[in-house]
């Protein structure tokens, strides 16, 4: 009879975030596989787990996936997990796990902390429609970045801090300087911290505070850049007849037929522009 693979997310920072769920399997599990055993080692430390430890890595040999899968085969339960976060994303699990369904072996995906859903709710962008881009690849950086201008969801990608200040200054050349980003640095941890504001804002603050810790990009997509831009025409175009001498509601009307909008659509903008803080 197969065993089972559990899939089993670790805290991105703040060790009281991970499951309960998550500490009964790997108490229970044969076997882990870690992507980094010293890591995870101080982990299982803190909750008093011994179960045994194997490294999974992007440099292991080719073996060693299939010395899992064997374990798997024969009746093993086997936790995979990653240094923080959903292993599965960015990381080698997602090959362990591919490989596993392929053969129609069990696998069981634990909920859990993920550093990407974090920081796409903290931004404050737009949610109903994303894309994860991981780390944008070394080679056809450029390409992807042309991709990425015409992309209309919001945009979740890794990177490193020593990198952080180059990746700015290539997504605000692709993507224009006005395009909003949010920085999230070291997402639960003691010094957590949300850069919220342009690239060209970014840019400059993380010059004058260079950047430490995992983090997390998320990008505004295109549409919403589109979007705001057909905002500020539409408010150009009522403060025009505004100035010409028209009520607010001649001036709302006349801007709703030049621009498309309905009137009640343009009257809830201004409204929300007024009041605004």
């Amino acid at each position: 009879m197969s065993g089972k693979l559990f899939v089993c997310p670790t805290p991105i920072g703040n060790l009281e975030d991970i499951t309960l769920r998550v500490l009964r399997v790997l108490r229970e599990a044969d076997l882990i596989a870690a992507e980094d055993t010293r890591h995870t080692r101080k982990l299982l430390s803190h909750f008093q787990i011994h179960t045994p430890l194997w490294s999974y890595h992007q440099y292991s040999h080719p073996e060693r996936k299939e010395e899992l899968l064997r374990q798997l085969r024969e009746g093993r339960r086997v936790a995979l997990v990653t240094d923080a976060g959903t292993p599965g994303l960015s990381d080698p699990g997602a090959e362990l796990i591919r490989s596993a369904l392929e053969e129609g072996l069990s696998v069981e995906v634990l909920p859990g902390p993920s550093a990407v859903v974090t920081a796409l709710v903290a931004s404050g962008l737009d949610t109903r429609r994303f894309v994860f881009e991981g780390f944008l690849p070394r080679e056809g950086y450029r390409k992807r970045l042309e991709l990425l201008r015409l992309e209309d969801r919001t945009i979740v990608l890794f990177e490193a801090p020593h990198r952080l200040l180059r990746t700015l200054e290539e997504l605000a050349r692709y993507l224009g300087e006005e395009r909003r980003v949010a920085v999230a640095r070291e997402l639960t941890k003691v010094h957590e911290e949300i850069f919220r504001g342009t690239l060209s804002e970014a840019r400059e603050y993380f010059k004058a505070h260079p950047p430490r810790g995992e983090i997390t990009l998320v990008l505004e997509g295109a549409a919403a850049q589109t979007e705001a831009a057909a905002e500020e025409e539409v408010l150009a175009e009522v403060q025009r007849l505004l100035a010409e001498g028209k009520t607010k509601r001649a001036a709302v009307k006349a801007a709703a037929r030049r621009c498309g909008w309905t009137a009640r659509a343009v009257y809830s903008l201004v409204l929300k522009r007024t009041t605004s803080p």
